[in-house]
C-alpha cells in the first residue's frame, strides 16, 4: 500500500508546501507509521506523518518513537489535526464496522482531506484517502482510493509467489465490498473473470508468477476499466475504476 501511495500520489505530496499524511488506527505498535514516513520521504522529502489512535495507551507507548517528521496523537475519524492532510491511510480499520456504516465514515474522512488544487496537472485532485484490508504480514491487500469527491479506484495487490489464484484476494476485500462477493454483484464477476484469465495465462507460469499475472491482467483490460499499466502490474497490483466494482443497491 505504501509503495502504491508513493507511486500514484507522490507528485501531489511534493507539490504541497507542508505535506501531511495520517496513519489512522496504526494499532498496538507504531511500525506502520514509521514505515510510512520512510516510504513517503523517498518521493516527498518534506512529508510529515501523524499516527492517530483511538486508544490512549497506544499513543503513550508510541511517543518514544517520535522523531523529525513523525508524531502521534489521540483521536479517531475526526482526524485531530490543525490542517487538512494530503493523505489519510486507514488499513484494517473498518473491518469491525457494519457495511452500512462505511459510507458515513468515508464521507467524514474525505471531508478532512486537503481540497483540490485548481492548478494541479490534469485537473483538481485534492487529498487521498486509502482504506483497505490486508493479511497479517501484508502479502494480500485490497484497498479503495478516495478523494474529496468520493471513491475513485479499487486496487488488488499481492505477493505473487504466495498466490494460488486471484480470487484468494476476496478474503481481504474492504468492508464496502467483502459482503458483495456473491453472484450478481460486480466484484464477484470481476474476481470470476480474473480467475479465468489467470487460468488461461497458465502457460506463462514457466516464466514466473509475475509474467502470468501481467498476462492475466492484460486480458482483463478487454472487459474491465483497469486504470494502471504494466509498471504497476509487475508489482503484483491491478487497479480498477470504483464505478465498475461498486455494490449494486
Amino acid at each position: 500500500m505504501d509503495r502504491w501511495i508513493a507511486a500514484v500520489h507522490g507528485a501531489e505530496l511534493r507539490r504541497a508546501d507542508e505535506p501531511v499524511a495520517v496513519d489512522l488506527g496504526y494499532g498496538a505498535a507504531p511500525w506502520t507509521a514509521v514505515e510510512l514516513l520512510q516510504r513517503l520521504r523517498t518521493v516527498a522529502p518534506r512529508a510529515r506523518v501523524v499516527g492517530v489512535e483511538i486508544e490512549p495507551a497506544r499513543v503513550a507507548a508510541a511517543l518514544p518513537y517520535e522523531r523529525d517528521g513523525l508524531v502521534f496523537r489521540h483521536g479517531g475519524f475526526e482526524v485531530p489535526l490543525a490542517r487538512r492532510p494530503q493523505l489519510i491511510r486507514a488499513a484494517n480499520v473498518l473491518r469491525q464496522y457494519d457495511e452500512d456504516q462505511v459510507a458515513a465514515v468515508w464521507e467524514r474522512l474525505c471531508a478532512r482531506l486537503a481540497p483540490a488544487d485548481g492548478h494541479a496537472r490534469g485537473g483538481p485532485r485534492g487529498g487521498l484517502l486509502v482504506e483497505g484490508t490486508c493479511d497479517e504480514i501484508g502479502r494480500r491487500h485490497v484497498w479503495v482510493a478516495l478523494g474529496p469527491e468520493g471513491p475513485r479506484t479499487v486496487t488488488f495487490a499481492t505477493r505473487l509467489g504466495s498466490l494460488h489464484r486471484p480470487s484468494d484476494l476476496a478474503e481481504r476485500l474492504p468492508k464496502a465490498l467483502i459482503h458483495r462477493n456473491v453472484p450478481g454483484e460486480p466484484v464477484h464477476a470481476f474476481l470470476r473473470d480474473f480467475d479465468r484469465a489467470w487460468a488461461a495465462a497458465a502457460p506463462y507460469a514457466s516464466y514466473g508468477a509475475r509474467q502470468r499475472w501481467i498476462r492475466a491482467v492484460r486480458d482483463l483490460t478487454a472487459d474491465w476499466p483497469v486504470t494502471d499499466g504494466p509498471g504497476r502490474w509487475r508489482q503484483g497490483e491491478v487497479t480498477v475504476e470504483w464505478g465498475a466494482l461498486a455494490p449494486r443497491r
